[in-house]
């Protein structure tokens, strides 16, 4: 039988630390375990419950419960560190990252990859970073992207969203969908996180102009926190925004 030492410190492992901050601000603001539990994904929703349980926590101890959780945030916080991440033609730029070196970063994923973009383009060295790991078993890598930027006017150049689910084969891709309205939302968030660790803000599409020819900036930010938060926060918004792209099948006379 777990000691309840042994959960709290199982519970501090188990969390990441933006898991640990909304459930101690849920559970602060007076929600119900089952309420607050919803900022945990629905696959460790119940491992979650039995560590609680476990560690003599939840509501009825809501004061300690909120302080153990505040403490497993901040156990897994460090200092944040931000460093500018450019692009601009001729090598003008001598200090900082450049976007061109960026695909290093996704190669060396060990555990996921989250991007979000407006479009792709196949000359793209992050394009082709991407498309290494996701077929990679170990790395978890989720996609999204915009519907029309990729798939109103196709072109060889750029793949469509069901390229994209196809060629990146061990990824889950999404793509926006229309809303009961008729309107599509545009997605123009652009960004790159790292193993839930690091987070890339950027200006730039996944394109071989935005990593070489444009002037573009972004922002690499190393705050597991902040990263988590904004991969959670990307996760809400599926229900409403996104739709899963269907990979593409076998040609209508294969057999296979």
């Amino acid at each position: 039988m777990t000691a309840p030492g042994d959960a709290v410190r199982d519970l501090a492992a188990y969390l990441t630390g933006s898991e640990a901050k909304e459930l101690a601000d849920r559970l602060a603001d007076g929600e119900t375990a089952s309420q607050a539990l919803r900022v945990v994904g629905r696959a460790r929703r119940d491992q979650t419950r039995r560590l609680l349980r476990t560690a003599g926590l939840g509501p009825a101890e809501r004061d300690l419960t909120v302080a153990v959780l505040r403490a497993v945030e901040g156990a897994h916080a460090h200092p944040t560190a931000i460093t500018p991440v450019w692009t601009a033609p001729g090598g003008l730029i001598q200090a900082g990252q450049l976007t061109a070196s960026v695909h290093h970063l996704v190669s060396a994923a060990r555990q996921s990859v989250v991007c979000s973009t407006y479009n792709f383009q196949r000359s793209s060295t992050l394009w082709k970073a991407l498309s290494e790991v996701a077929a990679r078993a170990e790395v978890n890598v989720r996609v999204y992207v915009d519907s029309d930027a990729a798939d109103a006017r196709p072109e060889p150049w750029k793949p469509s969203t069901r390229e994209i689910a196809t060629e990146l084969a061990g990824a889950v891709v999404f793509r926006t969908r229309a809303r009961p309205d008729g309107d599509r939302p545009r997605n123009h968030a652009k960004f790159i996180a790292i193993d839930h660790q690091f987070l890339l803000v950027t200006s730039a599409n996944f394109s071989k102009s935005a990593e070489q020819l444009n002037v573009e900036l972004g922002l690499r930010i190393d705050d597991p926190i902040l990263t988590q938060g904004v991969e959670n926060q990307m996760r809400a918004l599926e229900a409403d925004l996104y739709e899963p792209v269907p990979k593409e099948g076998p040609p209508a006379n294969s057999t296979a």
